[in-house]
């Protein structure tokens, strides 16, 4: 289904005042959906971690912590989800989380917004969440959909492409694209 819907005219070149308001519209969409996804950022990356899972393992060594079925990660009021989790970290003289790694249908939520991805990477050092497969964004009625998208928390951008897409699935465009929907007001009586 389209977004922007053109009515069928004979051939002929449009007005410049119809390509402006197609120009408009094309960049309210671009900047809605810019919108849609920079509302995971903006988040509080020095706050605590707090981790659970049904199994923990411990890999001091290698300074890692494993973790696996039902893993529940939070820091400050942003949420993962994940079937299983890596937590790297460094400890020179303290306990510093580098990089969180999850996979197995990972959701992040923050306030009404929640992300779906077969694979997330927290980089804490560059303050950026990467998600990666058949990842979906939804807030409210509006969603939008793609193979990779990354939220960097520093500057608040975030960016959703097809790139790695195999193929189209349910609810997305055509392989290799991102896609979306945006919920419409109501018309009052």
């Amino acid at each position: 289904m389209s977004l922007i819907h053109m009515p069928q005219r004979p051939a002929r070149l449009p007005s410049a005042r119809w390509g402006a308001r197609l120009l408009s519209a094309a960049a309210a969409v671009g900047l809605g959906m810019a919108a849609h996804a920079a509302g995971l950022s903006g988040h509080n990356s020095d706050a605590p971690v707090n981790y659970a899972a049904d199994h923990i393992e411990l890999l001091d060594k290698e300074n890692r912590v494993l973790l696996s079925g039902n893993v529940d990660i939070t820091q400050d009021d942003l949420r993962m989800r994940a079937a299983r989790g890596t937590v790297a970290y460094s400890n020179d003289g303290g306990v510093k989380i580098q990089r969180l790694d999850a996979s197995g249908d990972v959701i992040v939520t923050r306030g009404e917004q929640t992300a779906r991805g077969d694979v997330a990477t927290y980089d804490f050092n560059r303050r950026i969440i990467t998600m990666v497969g058949n990842v979906v964004l939804h807030r409210g009625g509006d969603s939008l959909n793609g193979a990779r998208m990354v939220i960097d928390l520093n500057t608040g951008l975030s960016t959703v492409d097809g790139r790695g897409m195999g193929g189209a699935r349910r609810g997305m465009g055509p392989a290799g694209r991102v896609s979306g929907s945006f919920a419409v007001p109501k018309k009052k009586s």
